[in-house]
């Protein structure tokens, strides 16, 4: 049996970040495989063990200090990590690391899990230090903290071909050991049907219909590029309604309003959270179009949900979504007017030939992207060490 130590996401279950849906989805595939044993950190008010999908999970105590509370976080939960293997005798133990936080201790850990006869793996997520939520200081402790943790790691899980390019690139003097492979994304369709009363409830609350709205989900940030999405919507001349599912950061819109005053063009509607799944789903199958404008991560899950489930994809022409999207998107870039001549085109489109960009969307998530191939592919590399 391979036991698998997984330190960085908030935990499981009930949270629904990247990391967070990646967890729960690679233990729920594995549950039933008697060859792997994960132990899943989780952020908790005090030491608790429970299991969950036949994974071990232990809460671990974060103390409020403010932005140190990841790398408090992280470190700790290794230490945990330490202690059981330790305790238990686990033969040749792997601790996987996500993101690159603690790159000032992954020496030491190193060297640590290594006489223990183990491994630490990382995954690199995006970059974190392009990210302009942070203040400079932080953004240069992300790239240093970045390069460190590759510098030590036993191999580096990269979720893109783009972010693997870079990690050997950039780091080639250390030659790090990378594995390419995708977050997954569920090609289900929703369990909603288009009367359900929740869908019914939030339309009417938001005054719209299915296909009368293009819609974008994201956390609402910078670099996410709102600020360009939005003025370029506001540039178009088609009557469908802008919906956007965002985090709140009163701050940012404050700024949006003073740049573009968009509060005055009935068309864009800030909907706020959808924590409801299966709800955010149904509202993504009945969008007319998705606009995807992030630029800094790897694979991102809202792209993949994206694609897996509206038929007519708008995406920001950068690597990391070519890359997913290929020839079943349409792409803009950030010249003035590219996005709302696209936005124009695309509603010209008919439907014919909207759907057959859609099935090709799907049929590119189903065969590249689903959960399925990405538990069999952390499969083969955690079983590697023992082979």
């Amino acid at each position: 049996m391979q036991h698998v130590f997984i330190v960085g996401a908030k935990g499981i279950p009930g949270a629904y970040g990247g990391y967070e849906t990646f967890v729960d989805r690679l233990t729920e595939r594995h549950q039933g495989n008697p060859r792997l044993k994960y132990h899943v950190a989780c952020k908790g008010e005090e030491f608790e063990e429970f299991e969950y999908h036949n994974a071990r999970c232990f809460k671990v105590k974060v103390p409020d200090i403010g932005a140190a509370q990841a790398i408090y976080y992280d470190v700790r939960a290794i230490k945990c990590c330490l202690s059981y293997i330790l305790q238990n005798r686990i033969p040749h133990p792997i601790i996987y690391v996500l993101a690159c936080r603690i790159g000032p201790f992954a020496a030491y850990f190193q060297r640590v899990i290594r006489k223990l006869g183990g491994r630490i793996y990382i995954n690199p997520d995006g970059h974190e230090w392009k990210r302009g939520k942070w203040p400079w200081i932080v953004r240069r402790y992300w790239k240093i903290s970045e390069q460190m943790m590759v510098k030590n790691a036993d191999k580096v899980v990269c979720d893109s071909r783009c972010i693997e390019a870079y990690i050997k690139d950039v780091y080639r003097k250390y030659a790090p050991k990378t594995k390419f492979i995708a977050y997954g994304a569920d090609v289900k369709q929703s369990r909603l049907n288009d009367n359900a009363p929740e869908l019914l409830a939030w339309y009417a609350d938001k005054g719209l219909e299915a296909q009368s709205y293009y819609l974008i989900v994201g956390r609402f940030v910078p670099e996410n590029n709102f600020e360009i999405m939005i003025k370029e919507y506001m540039k178009s001349k088609i009557e469908k309604k802008l919906v956007i599912i965002s985090t709140a950061n009163g701050k940012f819109l404050a700024k949006l309003e003073s740049a573009l005053h968009f509060r005055s063009d009935k068309r864009i509607i800030f909907a706020g959270t959808v924590y409801n799944q299966e709800l955010i789903k149904k509202i993504r199958e009945n969008a007319y179009g998705y606009i995807h404008g992030h630029e800094v991560g790897g694979t991102n899950p809202s792209l993949l949900e994206a694609l897996a489930s509206t038929n007519l994809n708008l995406l920001l022409n950068v690597g990391f979504n070519r890359e997913v999207g290929q020839e079943a998107a349409l792409y803009w870039d950030k010249k003035e007017g590219s996005l709302a001549a696209l936005i124009e085109l695309a509603d010209k489109m008919g439907q014919s030939e909207i759907a057959a960009i859609g099935f090709r969307a799907k049929k590119r998530i189903a065969e590249m992207y689903s959960w399925e191939k990405i538990a069999d592919s952390y499969e083969q590399i955690f079983r590697d060490e023992i082979i």
